[in-house]
């Protein structure tokens, strides 16, 4: 299916690896001009010529790296359409281990201060325009939350509630914003959590990265133009909640 984005502008965070990297590559599959950081350049510049994306070294696990992210990606791609907020996720442990609230500030801003600012950055622009996606990558947790990750639980459950606002105001400018909440999938994120366990997932299997990356460019797509304000679990069923 054509998804009708060919020749759109997109930054995608955090996507040398993972799955940021498995959403670029869907989008640069669909002719989607894309632009993609990382923290370690070799690796980088590695992604990126894989996919033919544009390399921009930076660390967007602080506020005003991610914003500065998202200016290079407008200045480099002439224009932004489309961005795909992601990140790593604060260090694992339960509410015994987190004594320090200094923690779950820092957590605060690596998982949502920093796509924050990647909003702050591009939203108006396309607004302006009167087309735009964004897609932020949060966590299952979000729904459910997991007991050893009570940083990302936290400050995830805080930025969907931030994009649901912001979807309801864009809208009527032709700007959708959802959540993607990836479950358990084969990645280096997971594996080194020790959680690549599919106890509990109905599809009997984790899911792959190119999966989730499918799914993520859809949302970038002109089909999903009527799809806004979402956050939407990617988990082979795992969670099993009515809403």
């Amino acid at each position: 299916m054509d998804l009708g984005i060919s020749g759109r502008r997109a930054a995608v965070a955090a996507a040398s690896r993972g799955l940021g990297f498995a959403t670029a590559r869907a989008l640069a599959a669909e002719g989607v001009q894309v632009a993609i950081c990382g923290r370690d350049e070799p690796t980088l510049q590695d992604a990126a010529q894989q996919i033919g994306a544009r390399p921009i070294v930076a660390d967007v696990s602080t506020a005003e790296g991610a914003a500065g992210f998202v200016r290079a990606a407008r200045d480099e791609l002439g224009g932004l359409d489309i961005l795909v907020a992601n990140g790593g996720g604060p260090p694992p442990g339960r509410f015994a281990d987190v004594s320090d609230p200094q923690e779950y500030a820092r957590a605060f801003e690596l998982s949502c201060l920093s796509t924050i600012a990647m909003c702050a950055e591009s939203v108006p622009t396309m607004q302006a325009q009167q087309w735009g996606r964004v897609v932020a990558i949060t966590s299952i947790a979000v729904r459910q939350p997991i007991p050893y990750l009570i940083l990302s639980n936290t400050a995830r459950a805080g930025l969907t509630g931030f994009l649901k606002t912001l979807a309801r105001e864009v809208a009527p400018d032709g700007v959708t914003v959802n959540s993607l909440q990836p479950g358990s999938h084969d990645t280096e994120r997971l594996r080194s959590l020790g959680a690549a366990d599919t106890t509990g997932i109905p599809a009997g299997r984790l899911g792959t990265a190119a999966e989730f990356g499918a799914v993520a460019a859809f949302l970038c797509s002109e089909h999903a133009a009527f799809l806004t304000g979402a956050a939407i679990p990617v988990d082979g069923g795992a969670y099993g909640g009515l809403q």
